[in-house]
């Protein structure tokens, strides 16, 4: 039997050492979460999606009396993305998340469902996602690639795929 160690790696940065794009894009998922559909959970969750040409796709957790038929909010921001852009790419994703009217004092990293739905996007776009959370004192937690979030990601290995 062998221990084999697995090591993730983050960088925290203010928001304001945040690249204006980058700025620009949690300011995008900060207004996402304000019109989530949360009446079950106060839990007002938003994405923002920044893709290459510049332009930033919004997402937000959508709930459902008949639990589980909603959606998270990275899932509606990337399967909307999905729909609309075969071509281009998803550069970073930024996530947070407010209860009560106000921001969470901690970092919201998406369920594991969702980061299996960025790696997939990941995976085909080859090349990796940068994923920026944000909590209510302004920090940051950055990531560069799905693989710190999910390291033991679902790969199906099929023709033309590696």
């Amino acid at each position: 039997m062998q221990a084999t160690k697995i090591q993730s790696e983050f960088i925290t940065s203010s928001f304001t050492a945040l690249t204006e794009q980058e700025q620009a894009l949690v300011l995008a998922c900060k207004n996402a979460s304000e019109n989530a559909y949360a009446p079950y959970s106060n839990f007002h969750v938003g994405a923002s999606l920044l893709i290459d040409d510049g332009e930033i796709i919004l997402g937000n957790n959508q709930e459902n009396a008949a639990f589980p038929s909603g959606l998270c909010a990275e899932r509606v921001a990337l399967f909307h993305f999905g729909a609309r852009n075969s071509k281009k790419q998803i550069k970073a994703i930024a996530i947070c998340a407010q209860t009560g009217g106000k921001f969470t004092d901690e970092f919201i990293v998406p369920c594991g469902g969702c980061l299996q739905v960025l790696s997939e996007f990941q995976l085909k776009q080859k090349d990796k996602i940068k994923v920026i959370l944000y909590r209510s004192d302004e920090e940051t937690m950055i990531g560069e690639g799905i693989e710190n979030f999910l390291p033991l990601q679902f790969v199906l290995k099929s023709k033309g795929r590696k």
